[in-house]
């Protein structure tokens, strides 16, 4: 049997036309995408992949309409509240991470992450990675800033500057096998756009609401059927 890739990461995109669709109000579509996510880490497990990065705000959804927003901000604090009390967490290993600009977040949503953060970081069998007010862009300029401090202070000599020296300064050092975007989109949208720079990208029609274990399954076999060259 062919093992499962090692890391996927996933833009959840698609929650808000989905809910129009359902002539629902659109911001109530992010409700139906966080019950398909704790779905999809449960696949994860059963598929034996151990490690999933989700994209699931960026930076520049803070500019949404305000009550979307606020909606948002409501779900991320009830959401990681309940997941940070679940006993799944421990018996399981899995750890949780956020990574972003996390300190746009209002304080109480800031605290919750943290905590639920700070109670699994010795979790070491499974790592489901939320990427929170997160640009891939944003995430290479706070890497070069974090390098640019030590350099000032005469802890690294620019020479000794590589790629490796970068990556252990982003948000996220490791590097997915695949990156799936459902919602119709053909676009990276700023997701990853270091970590992914050989990842394989698969594009869905259907909506995240709409992503089944079958489309999990369809999606690591065509990554096992590719070639992967590696620029080579």
């Amino acid at each position: 049997m062919t093992s499962a890739p090692k890391h996927i990461a996933i833009i959840l995109d698609g929650n808000r036309r989905w809910a129009r669709k359902q002539r629902m109000k659109a911001w109530k579509g992010h409700e139906h995408g966080v019950g398909k996510v704790k779905k999809l880490v449960e696949w994860a497990k059963e598929l034996g992949i151990r490690e999933l990065t989700l994209y699931a705000f960026s930076t520049e959804n803070f500019s949404r309409p305000k009550k979307e927003v606020e909606f948002l901000m409501g779900i991320f604090l009830r959401e990681f509240g309940r997941l940070g009390r679940s006993p799944e967490l421990e018996k399981h290993g899995i750890r949780i991470r956020a990574i972003g600009r996390l300190w746009m977040f209002p304080p109480k949503v800031q605290k919750a992450l943290q905590e639920i953060m700070d109670a699994t970081k010795k979790n070491r069998h499974y790592t489901v990675n939320f990427a929170l007010a997160y640009g891939g862009r944003q995430e290479i300029v706070d890497a070069v800033k974090n390098i640019a401090e030590m350099v000032k202070y005469n802890d690294v000599d620019p020479k000794e500057i590589d790629e490796q020296m970068i990556s252990r300064n982003l948000y996220l050092e490791s590097e997915p096998d695949l990156i799936i975007r459902p919602g119709g989109e053909r676009r990276v949208s700023n997701f990853l756009i270091w970590q992914g720079n050989y990842s394989e990208w698969f594009f869905l029609d259907k909506m995240w609401p709409e992503f089944t274990k079958n489309d999990l399954k369809k999606v690591i076999a065509e990554f096992h059927a590719r070639q992967r060259r590696f620029g080579k």
